[in-house]
């Protein structure tokens, strides 16, 4: 395949990755969005594996057959992960396969390190930037996938000048830096050993900035490791001089991180402390949820039936515990009732419910939810007060009152739903257990809110019954 014909692939290849992001940025259009982004992705894949293996520069028909091995088994444990995975199970799956993104550039920039090249000094600092990149999201996307799926503790690590640790590693590595691309060419060994020793460095400080990131903020971590995965793969492209990777990986790269930078405004964090780690531990202490807010209040279905059907207006914020219980088809239906009697039924959708972006969107498009009831959170907090009746199914930390009224909680400051404000409050949920961020919801103590206990699809479906 000519050179001409594959930058051609690419430049289309390029214009059908940002029509992919402008469309996954409305609901409406997403799924023709994801359309574009399949097709730059196949147009890319067959012009890089026929310019690899064809010409004078190729490797030939062993080449394309090793390469093509190579797809068919990738695909086929992709798709198979695709069909068996739930939804409840997406956001860990997101975190693997950024691991493998960094992994993928950590193994590139080494195979690179035995190249020689015109200007050996820009090509060795391009090869450390690669490493680093990539072994920091590999480790920091294991984290996080052990965090999501609960295999570790979802709590902080919190370890004594942690953010001078930080610090000192990004330091070490640009010393390290400089000493690699210093060293002469033939000096194999004291290269590797150098190259060897950053490529630890990274992967610790990789599982440390993650470690450091509180359970409750997870969306915005995979948010995070989802730009720094676009970074690895344009530090990649640099090193095998493939233009359409820089573009890719800085597409992603960009756009992941100014997603990053959307939710932590929109949970009054700073950006910084993100990138450094440590988030979600900088406020107050009173994390245990130990503190006595009185007696709770408990409802049967056949009560919250009864709210919703004298109701005028009713608000629904989903959460984590909708899609564990898969209860996004019910609710659709209870939606679909209620609008049938002529109740106004809205969504409220928190930045950061659900454990990864866009979440709770997803679940409940699937669902068949009409977009334009799906509001966000600064679209449908100030409708609370007037509100009826306001849903909370399986949402803990994002209707938690004690981030606008206890300067002590370690949510503290962040934007939440003001569910508290409506005439009446059904949560749905499993137990009086505290949520992912391990903080206690002074909601649930509330005079005018009632708990429903039990699995919420089968908790929506007898209030279905009793409707």
């Amino acid at each position: 395949m000519s050179a001409t014909l594959v930058q051609g692939a690419y430049i289309v290849a390029g214009l059908l990755f940002i029509l992919a992001l402008a469309g996954l940025s409305r609901h409406e259009t997403a799924r023709r969005g994801n359309r574009f982004g399949i097709a730059g992705m196949a147009i890319a894949l067959v012009a890089t594996v026929l310019s690899a293996t064809a010409g004078d520069g190729g490797s030939g028909g062993l080449g394309f057959l090793l390469i093509a091995a190579a797809m068919l088994i990738g695909a086929g444990i992709g798709l198979d992960r695709a069909r068996k995975v739930e939804m409840t199970g997406m956001p860990e799956l997101i975190a693997m396969l950024h691991s493998f993104v960094g992994l993928a550039a950590v193994l590139v920039g080494w195979n690179s390190s035995y190249e020689l090249t015109a200007y050996p000094t820009i090509h060795d600092v391009e090869v450390a930037v690669g490493v680093f990149i990539g072994a920091v999201t590999f480790t920091g996307s294991i984290v996080a996938f052990l965090k999501l799926s609960a295999r570790i503790a979802s709590r902080p690590l919190t370890l004594l000048f942690r953010n001078q640790l930080n610090l000192g590693a990004l330091g070490l590595f640009l010393v390290l830096t400089v000493v690699y691309a210093v060293l002469p060419q033939d000096a194999t060994v004291g290269r590797h050993l150098v190259l060897g020793l950053l490529t630890l460095l990274a992967l610790a400080l990789g599982w440390h900035l993650v470690a450091s990131i509180g359970g409750g903020d997870m969306p915005v971590v995979v948010s995070m490791l989802n730009s720094y995965s676009g970074w690895a793969a344009a530090a990649a492209g640099f090193l095998l001089d493939n233009d359409l990777l820089i573009i890719t990986g800085a597409l992603v790269g960009s756009s992941g991180a100014y997603l990053s930078y959307i939710m932590c405004r929109a949970m009054n964090r700073s950006f910084i402390s993100v990138i450094a780690g440590g988030f979600g531990v900088e406020a107050g202490t009173s994390a245990s949820g130990d503190e006595d807010y009185g007696e709770h209040r408990e409802v049967t279905a056949e009560g919250a039936a009864a709210l919703l059907e004298g109701a005028r207006s009713v608000v629904i914020t989903p959460g984590y515990g909708m899609a564990t219980a898969q209860a996004q088809h019910a609710v659709a239906e209870l939606t679909t009732r209620l609008r049938a009697q002529g109740v106004d039924v809205r969504f409220g959708i928190h930045p950061v419910a659900g454990r990864l972006p866009g979440h709770m969107n997803v679940l409940l498009a699937e669902a068949k939810v009409p977009y334009d009831i799906v509001l966000e959170m600064d679209e449908i907090n100030d409708d609370l007060a007037d509100t009826d009746v306001v849903l909370v199914i399986g949402a803990n930390d994002t209707v938690n009152p004690a981030a606008a009224e206890d300067p002590t909680s370690p949510i503290a400051g962040m934007p939440v739903l003001r569910v508290w404000e409506a005439r009446d409050v059904v949560v749905f949920k499993r137990s009086m257990a505290t949520g992912y961020a391990g903080v206690q919801n002074p909601l649930f103590f509330r005079e005018n809110t009632q708990m429903l206990f039990g699995d919420a699809k089968e908790r929506v479906e007898d209030i279905l019954r009793a409707l």
